[in-house]
């Protein structure tokens, strides 16, 4: 017996009748050629319930139900025998349909290997979508002998048909209720445990990626791609959780097919008929037609494609998801991270542009017997259609007068970016009345930043100089400061990237001295109210305590120069030094640690990649640096983009390579003033 923890107890108190326990549903899964979504819609009928005695008679119901209606391979003609015999038989498959040379309605039924089963054009009329790729439900399949005698004759017919599918309509009105007993990250984990994820021991990244798997179910015409390593369940859920998406494997899609057929009819086509439509193997996407990626792309871009003179709308989303051969640091150095993409999309910056979200495949971990779990979760058949009802809504209104995007966002970045915000705050509160705290808000800004970063970024690696620009950021209200979002497989937390730092942080190298080398070191500084200057790191480095020492008295002595009318004894300054090679003095970073103290009380960063080199006094005078070549050989070894020293070091740096002095933007100050205007960000 499952034990319940906190999470199960909640969820059993406000949704009685809508949960599952996921182990059951493995279970059943192994045993019957039907996806989760068919076995869970059964348990939801007759296992919705924590009483194990109610548990255990719903299953055996459920067994016996699954085993009398599910054809394995090998029984196919033992069903047709038992409609023949009784006149009709029960069955549960993925039933398509289509027009045959007579101009009539034939169904086809997988499991019994029948291709031209006889269905009323009523009962195809209702349900369309069997036309378009299908959908599993329960059928009552008769045989007529009168018929079986004719040339030609299609002895077998469908009756009865019910859809494997939640018809409720106050299904999210249930859950926006329900959500009100949970804490956030006690959602997030419920959630996670609705698809068959156990996400205690995951990272915040890899649940952050698993749950933008599910933006494209509750966000209309959003497009993604998720491309990482095999294993990590990336067509999972848009194949086994929600009847509402449909999985095109191997990337053949007919344009008919995907959008309208060219006939007088002009029947709709998948992105019409379902929520989501996913490519598998999206190396492998081509259509029949030439122009066929251009009307997709014309689709992801407004959500219309035409039919002659007419024009259609639907809101389907665009998922594609595809493996990585090799590494992303490998992928990142050969080229690009569409570089999977095929021909006609690989190096398409408007394809690309396109993209709401370019999904990290390798924060995902491999599914393996630890990650699925074991406790309740929402029955896939009701998750699925309270996201099908949250893609009426939009959140994007939230953003306004609490988040102020930066100048880098183009149109189609803050497009994006609203899109993927939109999307997330759904799935963490599904009822529009509910306040979103900013902590929630910041979450879902940061990581929508991220993936549409990434997009961007790629775009760039192409050599698009319109894109040149991806240095996203963004200001939690009016008066907030400025934040950067980085994509981390682009550089680690101890690189220097091409980012902007937080206000207060700083890239310095000591030019050491005595029997210490050079360094790399980051001054940063956090302010807050009081008074006064500490220093985090234990024990303080004397050369540092000096240095830090220098700059909080030229703070002090040269404030309205620095800093205009804001006096800096009002605030109390907290300090930490980060060494990233052997040198751990800290010696002669004063000129870095005043401009930390600055931008920090300021709330302004400095410029991406760059380093701040030059000691001060307390006079106010800048000291010498006798080794500017080494300087700038480190600053080029450590992927600076700029670096910013004295102007007496001009002198040296005639001895500095041509090779160097091409990789590396070196600019000169003349005082601490000068140096904090050349090193703050525009």
């Amino acid at each position: 017996m499952m034990e319940l923890d906190q999470i199960d107890k909640k969820a059993a108190s406000v949704l009685d009748g809508y949960l599952v326990r996921k182990d059951l549903v493995r279970t059943f899964s192994r045993q019957f050629p039907v996806p989760t979504y068919v076995v869970e819609f059964m348990l939801g009928r007759y296992c919705a319930s924590t009483d194990q005695e109610e548990i255990d008679e719903g299953l055996e119901i459920v067994q016996r139900q699954l085993k009398s209606r599910t054809v394995r391979a090998g029984e196919e003609e033992l069903f047709k025998a038992k409609a023949l015999e009784t006149g009709e038989v029960k069955i549960i498959d993925l039933v398509t349909a289509r027009v045959d040379n007579k101009g009539e309605y034939v169904a086809s039924l997988p499991s019994l290997r029948l291709t031209d089963v006889r269905i009323s054009s009523e009962l195809v009329n209702q349900h369309e979508r069997m036309l378009t790729g299908g959908f599993y439900a329960e059928l009552g399949v008769t045989f007529d002998v009168a018929i079986a005698q004719e040339a030609k004759g299609r002895p077998f017919g469908i009756t009865s048909l019910r859809e494997i599918q939640l018809s409720k309509r106050d299904v999210l009105e249930t859950l926006t209720k329900a959500r009100e007993a949970f804490t956030t990250e006690e959602w997030k984990r419920f959630l996670l445990r609705s698809i068959g994820i156990e996400s205690g021991a995951l990272s915040d990244r890899q649940r952050n990626a698993l749950l933008l798997r599910m933006v494209p179910f509750v966000e209309r015409n959003y497009n993604l791609v998720e491309l990482g390593p095999r294993g990590t369940g990336k067509s999972h859920l848009f194949q086994q959780v929600s009847p509402y998406a449909h999985l095109i494997s191997g990337g053949k899609a007919t344009v008919a097919k995907m959008f309208v057929e060219n006939t007088a009819k002009g029947r709709r086509g998948l992105v019409c008929q379902y929520d989501v439509v996913c490519f598998d193997e999206v190396s492998g996407i081509s259509f029949d037609q030439k122009d066929g990626v251009n009307i997709m792309k014309g689709y992801m871009e407004s959500g219309e494609f035409s039919r002659g003179k007419e024009s259609i709308r639907a809101d389907g989303s665009i998922v594609l998801v595809g493996n990585f051969d090799v590494d992303v640091e490998h992928q990142q150095r050969v080229g690009h991270l569409f570089g999977p993409m095929p021909p006609e999309m690989r190096d398409d910056t408007a394809f690309m542009d396109r993209i709401h979200a370019f999904l990290p495949g390798w924060d995902v971990p491999k599914i393996n017997k630890d990650l699925v779990t074991n406790h309740f979760g929402l029955v896939s058949d009701f998750l699925s259609e309270c996201w099908s009802q949250l893609r009426n809504q939009s959140r994007v209104s939230e953003l306004q007068n609490r988040v102020f995007f930066g100048g880098a966002l183009s149109g189609r970045d803050t497009n994006a970016v609203n899109k993927t915000v939109s999307g997330l705050l759904k799935l963490l509160y599904p009822s529009a009345d509910v306040p979103v705290p900013d902590e929630d808000l910041e979450w879902a800004v940061r990581l929508a930043m991220e993936v549409r970063r990434r997009v961007k970024e790629q775009q760039k690696r192409v050599g698009a100089a319109e894109f040149r620009n991806t240095h996203f950021s963004y200001v939690m209200g009016a008066d907030g400061v400025e934040k950067f979002v980085s994509t981390p497989e682009l550089q680690s937390d101890n690189s220097i990237g091409g980012d902007p730092l937080e206000p207060g942080q700083v890239w310095a190298i000591s030019p050491g001295g005595g029997e210490e080398n050079s360094g790399l070191y980051r001054v940063e500084v956090n302010e807050g109210p009081g008074s006064g200057l500490k220093v985090l790191n234990k024990p303080i480095p004397p050369a540092f305590r000096e240095s830090i020492g220098f700059a909080e008295q030229n703070l002090y002595a040269r404030s309205v120069q620095l800093v205009g009318d804001k006096d800096p004894r009002q605030h109390e300054f907290t300090v930490q030094l980060r060494a990233f090679d052997a040198a751990k003095s800290g010696a002669k970073l004063g000129v870095a640690s005043l401009v930390a103290l600055c931008t920090a009380l300021l709330k302004r960063s400095v410029r991406g990649g760059l380093i701040i080199v030059g000691e001060i006094n307390l006079g106010g005078s800048i000291e010498p640096v006798h080794n500017a070549v080494t300087i700038a050989e480190i600053a080029v070894e450590k992927g600076a983009a700029s670096l910013l020293m004295p102007v007496a070091c001009r002198r040296q740096l005639v001895d500095l390579s041509d090779d160097m002095a091409t990789k590396i933007d070196i600019q000169f100050y003349s005082d601490a003033r000068d140096a904090l205007l050349k090193a703050m960000a525009e």
